[in-house]
C-alpha cells in the first residue's frame, strides 16, 4: 500500500516512545520507506538500534552526526518524505515547532518539510491542559499541522486524565488517510450502505442475513482515503468503523432507506453494499397470528427495495451502483437487475464460490455496466473496493 512513499516519524522524549516502533513496524509491513529522528531526550527512552533494526535505516538524533552520505540530510530528507508524524510530540517539541525553533535535527527537518506533518502530543495531563500548551498547539493547527487528540486514560505518572499517545494502529489511519491512495476524488460526496439488517419478528428474535459488511466497509475506507467525503451507513456489526467517515448506524431496513433518501440529494456517489433482510414481520392483529402445534407463526411481507428507490428518485448527474449475490445465473439475473433498478453498475459475485462472499476477507466479482463486463480475480476486499471506485470515476468521465 505504501510502496515507493517515505515517511519520517519524529520521536520525542516520552515514555510512550516505544510505541512508536509498532509504527515503524507497521508502516515497513506496508513496504514504507521509513527514516526515525530522535531528540536527545528520547533516546533515554528507546534505544536508536530498535528503529534502525526496524526501519533499516539510521535513525538519528545528532544534527552533525557524520556518519551518512555528504549532503545536507534534514534539506534532502525532507523533499522526499510523503508525511511526517511526530509521535510522541512532548511539551517541548510542540512549543519549538510553534515558534520555529529548529536546534535539533528533528526540529529542523520539520521546519524544512513541505509535506503532511501530523502531531501526537503525549504528556502529563496538567501539561496538556496547560493554556500556553493549548495555544501552541492551536498554533499548530493554524500552521497547517494534522494534530491528534490524545486518548483519555491512566497515565505513567500515575494521574488519570487526557494525555495518553494514541494506540499506534490509530496513528497508523492518519498516515494511510494522507499517503496511502491519490486523492482523485476529492470534492466527492459518497454514501455506502454496509452490513446486514435486522427485522424483529419480537423481543428475541429477528430475520437478518450472513452478511458481515467487510466488503461496504472497505469501499468507504478507500472512497475516504481517495479524498471523498464519505458516508457510511451501516447495519449492526463487529467491525470497526474507519476514521474520518460520517457513520450512520442503523437496525431495519426501514431505517436505512430512511437514512439514505434523507442523503441522497447531497451525494455524487451512492453504493449500495449492504445486505438487506428481504421480509420484515407484517404488522396484524393478535387474532390473526396463527399458532400451530404451539408454535407462532408471524406473517412476513417484503421490505422496500433500496436500490429501486434509489433508481426510481435519481438525482441528476447521480452514479448508482448496488451488488448482486447469486446462486445460480450470475450474469443474466444481474444485468436483469441492473435494467430493472435503473442503476449505473452491478458488481456481481457468486456466493458459492470459495474464498468470496460473505464472511471473508477475500473476494471475486464482476463488475457490470451497460457497456462493459469486467471480471476481477481473487483479490482482497480492500483492492476489490479499488477497482469499483476506479471504474466508477472511468464511468463518469
Amino acid at each position: 500500500m505504501l510502496t515507493n512513499k517515505t515517511v519520517i516519524l519524529g520521536v520525542t522524549g516520552s515514555i510512550a516512545a516505544y510505541k512508536t516502533s509498532y509504527i515503524a513496524s507497521g508502516l515497513k509491513k506496508q513496504h514504507c520507506d521509513v527514516h526515525v529522528l530522535m531528540t536527545p531526550n528520547a533516546t533515554h527512552f528507546i534505544n536508536p538500534i530498535t528503529f534502525e533494526t526496524l526501519t533499516g535505516n539510521k535513525c538519528v538524533s545528532d544534527t552533525f552526526d557524520r556518519n551518512f552520505e555528504f549532503q545536507v540530510n534534514h534539506v534532502s530528507l525532507a523533499k522526499r518524505a510523503d508525511a511526517m508524524l511526530i509521535a510522541p510530540a512532548s511539551a517541548n517539541v510542540i512549543a519549538k515547532l510553534a515558534h520555529g525553533i529548529a536546534d535539533d535535527m528533528l526540529t529542523t527537518t520539520a521546519l524544512a518539510c513541505k509535506c503532511p506533518k501530523i502531531i501526537a502530543p503525549a504528556m502529563n495531563t496538567n501539561m496538556y491542559e496547560n493554556p500556553i500548551v493549548q495555544e501552541n498547539i492551536q498554533k499548530l493547527k493554524d500552521l497547517g499541522y494534522m494534530v491528534v487528540e490524545p486518548a483519555v486514560g491512566y497515565l505513567a505518572c500515575g494521574d488519570t486524565g487526557a494525555g495518553k499517545m494514541p494506540e499506534p494502529d490509530i496513528l497508523l489511519q492518519y498516515l494511510y488517510q494522507q499517503i496511502a491512495c491519490e486523492k482523485d476524488m476529492v470534492g466527492l460526496h459518497v454514501l455506502v450502505s454496509a452490513g446486514a439488517t435486522q427485522e424483529a419478528l419480537d423481543p428475541v428474535r429477528y430475520i437478518t442475513n450472513h452478511s458481515t459488511g467487510k466488503m461496504g466497509y472497505a469501499i468507504a475506507e478507500n472512497a475516504m482515503r481517495r479524498g471523498a467525503s464519505v458516508t457510511l451507513v451501516t447495519g449492526p456489526t463487529t467491525l470497526t468503523p474507519p476514521l474520518f467517515v460520517e457513520v450512520v448506524p442503523v437496525t431495519s431496513a426501514k431505517e436505512m432507506l430512511e437514512a439514505i433518501a434523507n442523503r441522497q440529494k447531497e451525494q455524487d456517489i451512492i453504493i449500495k453494499a449492504a445486505a438487506v433482510a428481504d421480509y420484515c414481520p407484517a404488522v396484524v392483529s393478535e387474532q390473526k397470528i396463527k399458532k400451530t402445534e404451539g408454535n407462532t407463526q408471524i406473517p412476513l411481507i417484503r421490505t422496500t427495495d433500496i436500490l429501486q428507490y434509489l433508481g426510481d428518485h435519481r438525482v441528476e448527474g447521480q452514479f448508482l451502483c448496488g451488488f448482486s449475490m447469486e446462486t445460480e445465473n450470475l450474469l443474466e439475473n444481474s444485468r436483469k437487475k441492473l435494467e430493472k433498478k435503473k442503476i449505473d453498475m452491478i458488481v456481481a459475485n457468486h456466493l458459492q464460490e470459495p474464498d468470496a462472499g460473505f464472511g471473508v476477507d477475500t473476494n471475486r466479482v464482476i463488475i457490470l455496466t451497460k457497456d462493459k463486463e469486467i471480471s476481477l480475480p481473487l483479490l482482497s476486499k480492500s483492492e476489490i473496493a479499488s477497482h469499483i471506485l476506479t471504474e466508477i470515476l472511468a464511468c463518469r468521465g
